[in-house]
């Protein structure tokens, strides 16, 4: 017996060195509500029993003899806490034998209708070393509990112990594939003892004992994934990176700012000169980028505007409105269809204050890198001929 549990333990063992997971990639989950991660099991079982009667017999111990073996089944209900703990109500049983020797020294087993309740602490090891993955193909997770017990053809209740090992295979995210080996081992004789044990006789020479192994399907109720928590760190690093590169902008702008006023100190930059009682030209609009209605000024810079159309309107004056996109961004066609809608708008806006268009020239220029910074290229501009 202790051969088989030996090799219970390394082929675990082994399973587990062999993993394809990577430990690098993982990462936290967000904390899911109690009605998530809940799940069914059913499964079919070849049981094997140990009974205290025959120990001491040199009863051949192999779990496929016929006087100790017998089928079985299970049902069970559980929920995940995390990824790598949970908790199971298993109830399994039915069929078993009661294992004794008889005079010639033979085992000899006799029908023993039982069922065990356990409830298991469940570790997934995946989880737990190569953190959550809702994808991974096979999930190693041993197990660890006790219950109470009942033989129903003899009428004896007991308390046990169990340990085992489940393997999930997943066949999608609601549906596993289960095999699961496990040992039990009852506190109290539950298969009617009528012998008297030698004192020698201790540990698991002195219980009922269990072994099993059970291929079922385990069904994930609900939400059965977890969520993974927002890396704040890489939010953080964005956002100040977002930051950095708008002031690096406001840098430039106030170092644009700064040039212009030192040619105007230096008279390097003329005063505009105004055309007709004090209307300087030409007057402009700006536009947001991409767009061809409005901008960040558009009613105030429309104020120069119609005073420009109501010197036109009284002087009998050719307007030319000119129209930009900036270069910086867009391709050259969409650029061109851009300044030719800038000028279009800024002339509508001139018919609707009474300019006859027959004396508007509209032109657009396309891309543009006249300004800086360059969102100021996207405008347009009116000027008396």
């Amino acid at each position: 017996m202790k051969k088989l549990l030996m090799v219970l333990a390394l082929v675990g063992v082994s399973f587990s060195a062999n993993a394809q997971d990577d430990p690098t990639l993982k990462y936290s989950v967000a904390t899911n509500s109690f009605w998530s991660n809940w799940f069914i099991q059913v499964g079919g079982q070849w049981n094997a029993w140990y009974s205290a009667e025959e120990h001491g017999n040199n009863l051949p111990t192999s779990p496929l003899e016929d006087f100790r073996s017998n089928p079985g089944a299970s049902i069970a209900i559980g929920k995940w806490f995390t990824p790598g703990l949970g908790l199971r109500t298993k109830l399994m049983g039915i069929w078993g034998k009661q294992v004794r020797a008889d005079a010639k020294g033979d085992g000899v087993g006799k029908f023993n209708k039982f069922w065990l309740l356990n409830e298991n602490i469940l570790f997934n090891v995946s989880n737990m070393l190569y953190g959550y993955n809702p994808d991974r193909v096979w999930n190693f997770i041993p197990f660890i509990g006790g219950g109470i017990g009942r033989s129903m053809t003899h009428n004896r209740y007991g308390m046990d112990l169990n340990v085992g090992i489940l393997n999930e295979f997943r066949l999608s995210r609601k549906v596993f594939l289960n095999l699961e080996l496990g040992w039990n081992r009852i506190e109290t004789d539950i298969d009617n003892r009528d012998i008297t044990l030698d004192p020698a006789h201790r540990g698991w020479d002195s219980h009922d004992n269990l072994l099993y192994a059970e291929l079922g399907l385990t069904f994930n109720l609900g939400k059965g994934t977890w969520d993974k928590v927002p890396d704040l760190a890489a939010i953080k690093a964005l956002h100040q990176s977002q930051i950095d590169a708008l002031n690096a902008q406001l840098d430039d702008a106030n170092a644009e700012i700064d040039r212009l006023n030192n040619l105007i100190k230096n008279h390097k930059c003329p005063e505009p000169k105004p055309i007709v009682k004090g209307i300087a030209a030409p007057a402009t609009v700006f536009f947001y980028c991409d767009k061809t209605k409005s901008g960040p000024s558009y009613s105030r810079d429309m104020v120069d505007v119609r005073t420009v159309g109501k010197f036109a309107i009284d002087n009998n004056s050719d307007l030319l409105v000119t129209g930009y996109a900036d270069s910086a961004t867009g391709k050259p066609d969409h650029n061109q269809w851009l300044s030719d809608e800038r000028a279009k708008t800024v002339v509508e806006e001139l018919v609707g204050m009474g300019v006859n268009r027959s004396k508007i020239t509209a032109v657009g220029k396309g891309g543009v890198d006249i300004l800086s910074p360059f969102e100021l290229n996207r405008r347009a501009t009116v000027e008396v001929r």
